[in-house]
């Protein structure tokens, strides 16, 4: 079979965001914006660092914990994204991350690449939790 043919039968979903709609691949937890860059900087194979990834990625968490000490986000949602973060950092989502080096300069598509993954991964687990009594 060939790579065409491939993708022609791979399963996507449509996400959306200020641009518009997008298929993004369905075995993937990234979204719109990590899928955009995919299509528009198809240059090189260089990736970004993981271990640039886990930093971006534990920052987040420190903002997000700090966020809901201020009250600005609920204890909820900081807890959901540490435990997303933890998982980043503990590699299980590596796959997530293979955006290339080369991008607009400023790495908005890779801000958004973890914004994104932590997003619908915090999403994942929060539908997994049992409804209060």
């Amino acid at each position: 079979m060939s790579f065409k043919e491939v993708v022609n039968i791979m399963e996507t979903r449509i996400e959306y965001d200020s641009m518009g709609p997008v298929e993004v691949d369905a075995r993937r937890i990234y979204g719109p914006q990590t899928q955009r860059s995919f299509n528009n900087f198809k240059i090189g194979d260089h990736r970004i660092p993981i271990e640039q990834i886990k930093a971006l990625a534990l920052v987040k968490k420190a903002c997000a914990l700090t966020n809901a000490k201020c009250g600005a986000v609920t204890e909820e949602k900081a807890k959901l994204i540490a435990q997303v973060v933890d998982e980043i950092v503990d590699g299980k989502w590596d796959d997530e991350f293979s955006l290339t080096v080369f991008q607009t300069g400023s790495g908005t598509q890779t801000n958004m690449n973890v914004n994104e993954v932590i997003a619908h991964r915090a999403k994942q687990l929060d539908e997994k939790q049992p409804a209060p009594s």
